[in-house]
């Protein structure tokens, strides 16, 4: 029987509705035909009629209103810490406010940057009589991945010579991290056990969404020490005491540079012994890489990590983003690379690696997108806008090295309580200042200074215009709340 309200629908009159017949076909009156009129009233009576019959019908077979997702089951999710910082910020009318919690790189007027590169990219496709909104790859654009590749691990490398890199192109470094994950889950099985899942390790802290992302594909998740909160800097004792105790062959998540949230890295030197204790235990490196060029505005340099890695003959995946280096933060560009070890067999792996990511992207978003793709893609492979677009990630790199350094020279100036070396020992666009919650709260409150509530401030929402505002700030209130 059909639903209540369909019958419900089909017995309602409809008085405009279009016929499927032209207006000369409706019939008509005529002396050949009878008329036959009811003179009964309670005939006509609305108690009688077909709407009413159904009306009570449904009345009778209404469903109870229960919903199959009770609070206790589907409970209030907490609003995005960083997404309602940002809201926050917006509804605030101060004159004074400042915003040091967005993760996007803004001008000395406080404004988003568009790279002058990108804008030439703009042009380009906008002037291409061949541009179409068709469909990529599953795979997405290869003019991109493949110079994404080479950006990551070295154009000359021999992983790329040798054809062991897969590369996909995924919703930026979110969506490679997800793809990477549900990969692994998928396919890593270290244990001979597909019921026992390896563990992916964390750093202490990490960007908050690593956490959801693994957890969300069914890898359990573990923490490894890294922040040292007395020296503000690496511990790296920590750290390798448990990548050591760390059962052996577990992922372990790397941030490539310009660590997230704490702006603190490794040393090439730190990093080798993370490589070979890494190396001792079997453990699959997984590597994040969200700001390369724009943590010290050089590519090589904030490549090394990953590079030294493939050097060394590890079998690993990084996951890449577009947002932060290009801008294209709404345009989620990124890319997931599978490389594997040196072998007779790497080639062979890498292409049925590549064969199960495809399954997999095509099962979760079927296509990549295409705009942020093709402005990436034409300045990777035109020489003049890659030299250009290092000079733009050396302008962002460059005004953030700038302000670490105003805001320390102020807070020394001002002889604020505490070592703040560590504001330039940092690197990328964040840093861990070393605040508290409740000093951070009191900055928000008295001065609209917003911040994570751990302390991480974004260096790019620092100019010269609102340096010295914020030390002074910082001043007070590390003198007045502990």
């Amino acid at each position: 029987m059909a639903p209540a309200s369909t019958l419900l629908r089909a017995a309602a009159p409809a008085p405009h509705a279009h016929t499927s017949f032209p207006s000369h076909h409706t019939p008509t009156s005529s002396p050949n035909r009878t008329t036959i009129t009811n003179t009964n009233p309670s005939a006509n009576s609305t108690s009688s009629t077909p709407l009413h019959r159904i009306q009570t019908i449904a009345k009778h077979m209404a469903l109870p209103q229960i919903t199959s997702f009770p609070a206790e089951v589907v409970p209030q999710a907490p609003e995005d810490p960083l997404f309602g910082l940002a809201r926050a910020f917006k509804a605030d009318p101060s004159p004074q406010k400042v915003d040091l919690g967005i993760g996007a790189y803004r001008d000395e007027n406080a404004k988003p940057w568009v790279l002058p590169v990108v804008k030439k990219a703009d042009e380009i496709i906008r002037n291409d009589p061949e541009a179409n909104h068709e469909y990529l790859p599953i795979a997405g654009l290869a003019s991109l991945t493949s110079k994404a590749a080479e950006l990551v691990v070295g154009a000359s490398a021999p992983a790329i010579t040798e054809g062991r890199v897969a590369s996909i192109q995924t919703i930026s470094g979110t969506g490679a991290c997800h793809l990477g994950g549900l990969f692994l889950s998928r396919f890593y099985n270290p244990y001979g056990d597909a019921s026992k899942k390896p563990t992916v390790y964390l750093s202490n802290p990490t960007w908050a969404n690593h956490n959801q992302i693994f957890s969300n594909v069914g890898l359990p998740i573990a923490q490894y020490p890294y922040f040292d909160q007395k020296t503000k800097g690496l511990d790296i004792d920590g750290m390798k005491k448990a990548l050591s105790d760390a059962p052996e062959r577990s992922i372990i998540l790397l941030h490539a540079c310009a660590h997230n949230p704490t702006g603190v890295d490794p040393t090439l030197a730190q990093w080798r012994e993370i490589a070979e204790i890494m190396a001792a235990k079997g453990h699959f490196p997984f590597f994040d890489t969200a700001y390369q060029g724009f943590a010290s505005g050089d590519l090589d340099r904030d490549a090394s990590a990953i590079r030294l890695f493939v050097e060394l003959g590890f079998e690993l995946v990084v996951a890449q983003s577009f947002a932060k280096n290009f801008g294209l933060y709404g345009q989620r560009a990124g890319c997931f690379h599978f490389i594997s070890a040196p072998s007779p067999d790497a080639a062979s792996i890498t292409t049925r690696v590549a064969s199960q990511l495809t399954l997999l992207q095509r099962s979760e978003i079927s296509n990549p997108p295409i705009y942020g793709a093709k402005v990436a893609s034409i300045v990777l492979n035109d020489p003049a806008l890659f030299a250009e677009w290092k000079e733009n990630l050396r302008t962002m790199s460059g005004r953030i090295i700038d302000m670490r350094k105003a805001l320390r020279a102020k807070l020394e100036e001002l002889g604020t309580p505490g070592p703040w070396n560590h504001i330039t020992d940092q690197i990328g666009m964040f840093s861990f200042t070393g605040l508290n919650e409740k000093q951070v709260a009191k900055l928000r409150e008295e001065f609209h200074i917003y911040m994570t509530k751990n302390g991480r401030i974004s260096m790019a929402g620092l100019n010269k215009k609102n340096v010295d505002y914020v030390a002074r700030a910082v001043d007070k209130v590390v003198r007045e709340v502990q």
